[in-house]
């Protein structure tokens, strides 16, 4: 009972955090991005693309400081959704769907100012690059997505141990900066460039949940390791060894985990052992049958 209450307040949370994490993505698109005519990467870039065009080239009648680009973006994954819910999983799904409609939801009610607000190109776009790259770091970070390219990473990271999500990103957003390029200015493919630099590293300050680690735990209960085996699904080797002081017989248990299942991980060993020992080691490489959870 306390487990299903604990897996239900982190649910919660998750989705708060998705929820803000949205916002923040689209207030610094539609305040910062948008008024000086820059485009995002990924799937969102290539919905602003055609945002661009029905508005400006075939004269589509929108209210004025409306974006629909976050309905295009929506529409583009659609289809991604589908590949999310069949071949991921449903929590993932979930989260991810919830994080578009939000995103959706926010590019369309924020209004976008009708001149930039600072001055200065280079100081909008760092502004813009870091409050966006902290509402997907949070997105991710708690278990979502914000879809479009992200979906796609974790569905071929799944299918292939060595698959680069880096390589896939890069290849996508050539493609969105090459169509600016071609379409309007260059120097709005350079800036737009700029800004997701900025935003792919605010982005990965926020998130970490790549991070392979292993968790090496100390504790006389017994049964912790089913726990962790049944609940986190995650694999335990342990043994039995002594306290060098007490000389008390003592159970170590060893597991490999993503950095953002850490919180978990501990609470599902204090809710058992309050006195438990847990020492984490990070950024190592891990081979084998471990399943990464991105």
């Amino acid at each position: 009972m306390v487990y299903v209450d604990m897996k239900v307040q982190s649910n919660v949370k998750d989705f708060a955090m998705v929820f803000l994490g949205s916002f923040l993505f689209a207030f610094g698109v539609n305040i910062f991005i948008v008024p000086l005519g820059l485009y995002s990467g990924g799937i969102i870039g290539f919905a602003q693309i055609i945002r661009t065009i029905l508005v400006e080239q075939l004269e589509l009648s929108i209210p004025s400081g409306i974006d629909i680009a976050g309905i295009l973006n929506f529409l583009l994954n659609v289809p991604l959704f589908l590949l999310a819910y069949r071949s991921i999983s449903r929590k993932f799904f979930m989260k991810t769907l919830w994080s578009v409609i939000a995103q959706t939801l926010f590019l369309t009610v924020i209004m976008i100012p009708k001149h930039p607000v600072l001055d200065d190109v280079l100081a909008t776009c760092l502004i813009g690059g870091i409050i966006c790259g902290v509402g997907i770091g949070l997105t991710l970070r708690s278990g979502g997505s914000g879809g479009g390219v992200d979906i796609l990473g974790v569905y071929f990271t799944k299918k292939k141990a060595d698959f680069s999500v880096g390589r896939l990103g890069l290849l996508i957003n050539c493609a969105v900066f090459g169509l600016c390029a071609f379409l309007f200015e260059l120097p709005i493919a350079i800036y737009s460039i700029l800004y997701s630099l900025v935003m792919a590293q605010a982005m990965d300050k926020v998130h970490y949940q790549n991070i392979n680690m292993t968790a090496m735990i100390f504790t006389k209960h017994h049964g912790i390791q089913k726990k962790i085996n049944e609940q986190m699904h995650r694999g335990v080797t342990y043994w039995k060894g002594a306290g060098a002081y007490t000389d008390e017989e003592t159970l170590i248990l060893v597991t490999a985990i993503s950095k953002y299942e850490v919180t978990t991980l501990k609470k599902l060993v204090y809710s058992d052992d309050p006195k438990a020992f847990v020492i984490f080691n990070e950024g190592m490489s891990i081979s084998g049958n471990f399943e990464k959870r991105l």
